[in-house]
């Protein structure tokens, strides 16, 4: 699917709609200090792998791809949750 890299949406911070530029939402490096982690990493020791088995079939054949969104006035950053897409490619909007 074709998206906008620059979308006219409202911004909470600016209290007004806006132009924000997209991006590809993509998670930061995982802390292997905190809690979570060393929670994972304590139930996985002693099982070899993992503590779960792995999921032969899958139900679903595509990602939810998560857009984070920037506004060119404020500089505010927030993310556009879960749309469900094989492929992403962000284009230049034609006018």
């Amino acid at each position: 699917m074709k998206f906008p890299k620059k979308i006219r949406t409202y911004c909470p911070k600016c209290n007004e709609h806006t132009e924000h530029s997209v991006a590809l939402y993509k998670s930061g490096k995982r802390r292997t200090l905190s809690e979570g982690q060393r929670r994972y990493l304590r139930k996985n020791k002693g099982y070899g792998s993992k503590r779960k088995p792995e999921q032969k079939r899958f139900a679903k054949t595509t990602k939810k791809i998560t857009l984070l969104i920037t506004c060119s006035k404020c500089g505010y950053k927030r993310t556009i949750l879960g749309i469900r897409l094989k492929k992403i490619e962000l284009v230049e909007p034609t006018r």
